[in-house]
Order: structure tokens, then C-alpha cells, then sequence
């Protein structure tokens, strides 16, 4: 049952590779950018600039116009392989699957380099087993549902599993995870009817998890970085921001004020996520009591990025991790509060 995801995972960081190789798609100075986004309130900025034609204003008085369209996926996979294979212009996913592309495309047009932080909204490994109290406590039957094998739960996964079991065991509960969309495998956990018993969630599916008191928290990807860690970052191809060299800093800005409004506006902030994606669990006041509580986990800052590169250099994923942070990411970002 899990070699298929497994398969899955192999060819998504060899397409990182391969599509180096590739003829690429090429790009003039567009009036179009395709931005590839997600499901959750982590991408509530993109909601926000899409509904607000945010990318269109912040590209209007960088002299350009431009017009966004947006594309739906669901995980860091299907986001990567669009943005390598040039689906979308800038995709948003996780940072990890974003530098395994910087590294193997590495010299080359296909290298994917970060434009921007979108959040560092904590995520959250929940259970509805009334003994697992620890990673440790997890039994060989158990399962552990996240949306993808290059997601960052996986890396927040593998990190806890090395503080958990000692250095080098980041694999230990690898093969008991299984990738599942965020809306299955919430299904799945609260029913509490199948093998997956354990789910690495993020909002607002943690908060509709919770409200079911069979449900616990066994850990969050705070505890695994050991501080704040970017859950979402936008990148683009070398190729793309090249041909279109005002438009990272106009997708930063952008980002930007969505995050603004976010802080200071926060029922404006719930509608505009309820429009996209409508609750039956959670109503508005929820929704908003939510954001009040993420205010300072949107923006264009990244983090936890070497922490991460680190990581996977010591485990092989890359070959030649960034020796800080700045690497992997447009030179406007290098100074902001990042690490």
C-alpha cells in the first residue's frame, strides 16, 4: 500500500533533477503571471492578493501590467514538478521540496530560487490514540497521514524522530507514513475507524481536529526546529525571474500587504478566507479567533531554511547544502528578519 507513495517521493525529487535537462519554456517579459497556490489558511496571503488583485496593483507601479491567475494543487510534490515544468510562474509550498530544485538545477535556467516567506504557521502532530504520548509511544500499525512525502511535515517528522531516537533514526517512522489531501486525512483520524491514527495537520484542520475530544496534540513542527520554521515560501524558476526581473519584489510586496491586513484586519482577513474555501465546522468567529492567534506567522521573512538545509545535506537529499540561507533566495529578501 505505501510503495506507491514511496515511487511517488523518488520521482518528484528526481524530477528536481531531470528537468535541469530539459528544454525549458521561454519566457518573455509576460503580462500574466501564474501563481500556483494551496489549501489551508496558510495560504490565506495568496486568497487575499487574489481577491484584492494585489499582484496587480504592487505590478502597476513597478510599471508593469500584469495580470494573476491562480492554480489550486495539493502538496509541495504537484506544486514543485508544475513550477519546474513552468504550470505556474511562482508556486507556494514548502521550503524543502524548493530546495531540493535549488540544488540539483544548480547553474541552470530550471533552479528554483525563493522569492518569498508566506508563513511560519506552526503545524501539528495529532492523534486519536489515548496512549501515544511521544513519538515513541507510536506502534508499528499506527499510520501517520500528511499531504506528501516531500512535505514539510515529513521534515518536521524527521527532525523529531532524531531528537526522539537519536541521530541518524529520522527515518524510524518513515514507512508508516502515508500521503493523504488535509481534508482525508482529517476524516480519517476523527473517525477513528481506519489505520491512520495519526495526522501531521495544519490550520484550520488542526483546530476542527481538536474540537473532537478523542483528539490530542503529540507535538508541533516548533517543537522539531527547535523555533519558528517557514511552512510556506514562493519560488520561481532562474529562467522565469530572469525574463521577469521586477516581478519578485512586486510578489514580495504583495505578499506583504495581504500579511498586513491579516494583523490588522482580521474579519476582513475571514471573509475572504471563508469565500475560498467555505467551513461547515468552524464558523466565522472561529475562523477569526484563529488568525488573531497566527497574526505574526505571515509574512515575507523566512525561517528555519539552514536549519533545514543542514538536515537534509546530512542526510543526503542535498548535495550541496547553502552555506546560509541568503543563497537559495532573491537578493531583496537578504535583509529582512530571515534565518
Amino acid at each position: 500500500m505505501y510503495s506507491p507513495n514511496r515511487r511517488k517521493f523518488i520521482g518528484i525529487t528526481a524530477a528536481a533533477g531531470s528537468a535541469a535537462m530539459l528544454p525549458g519554456r521561454v519566457f518573455a517579459q509576460a503580462n500574466e503571471v501564474k501563481i500556483g497556490i494551496g489549501f489551508g489558511i496558510g495560504f490565506l496571503p495568496t486568497f487575499i492578493l487574489r481577491e484584492l488583485k494585489l499582484i496587480e496593483k504592487h505590478a502597476k507601479a513597478a510599471g508593469l501590467d500584469v495580470t494573476a491567475n491562480y492554480q489550486r494543487f495539493s502538496g509541495s510534490g504537484a506544486m514543485q514538478d508544475a513550477v519546474l515544468s513552468g504550470s505556474v510562474d511562482i508556486g507556494v509550498y514548502g521550503p524543502q521540496a524548493m530546495l531540493i530544485a535549488w540544488d540539483k538545477a544548480r547553474g541552470t535556467p530550471q533552479q528554483i530560487i525563493g522569492v518569498s516567506g508566506v508563513t511560519t504557521q506552526p503545524l501539528v502532530l495529532i492523534t486519536n490514540q489515548e496512549g501515544v504520548k511521544s513519538l515513541k509511544d507510536f506502534k508499528p500499525s499506527d499510520r501517520i497521514s500528511m499531504p506528501a512525502l516531500v512535505s514539510p511535515q515529513m521534515y518536521a517528522l524527521q527532525l523529531a524522530s532524531e531528537k526522539a531516537f537519536g541521530e541518524g533514526q529520522h527515518d524510524k517512522l518513515r514507512a508508516q507514513v502515508v500521503a493523504l489531501p488535509h481534508p482525508e486525512s482529517l476524516a480519517q483520524v476523527t473517525s477513528g475507524a481506519t489505520e491512520v491514527t495519526a495526522y501531521f495537520s495544519s490550520a484550520p484542520f488542526t483546530q476542527v481536529a481538536l474540537r473532537n475530544p478523542k483528539i490530542k496534540q503529540v507535538l508541533t513542527s516548533t517543537d522539531a526546529f527547535g523555533g519558528k520554521a517557514s511552512f510556506l515560501v514562493a519560488g520561481a524558476t532562474k529562467r522565469y525571474l530572469d525574463a521577469n526581473p521586477k516581478m519578485a519584489d512586486v510578489f514580495a510586496k504583495a505578499i506583504a500587504e495581504a500579511s498586513d491586513l491579516i494583523r490588522k484586519d482580521s474579519k476582513k482577513a475571514t471573509e475572504i478566507y471563508l469565500k475560498v474555501e467555505p467551513q461547515k465546522t468552524l464558523d466565522a468567529a472561529a475562523i477569526e479567533a484563529i488568525l488573531k492567534d497566527l497574526k505574526d506567522d505571515f509574512g515575507t521573512s523566512v525561517h528555519g531554511i539552514k536549519t533545514s538545509a543542514d538536515f537534509m545535506g546530512r542526510i543526503g537529499q542535498l548535495k550541496s547544502p547553502p552555506a546560509k540561507w541568503q543563497e537559495a533566495f532573491v537578493p531583496s529578501l537578504h535583509n529582512t528578519k530571515s534565518d
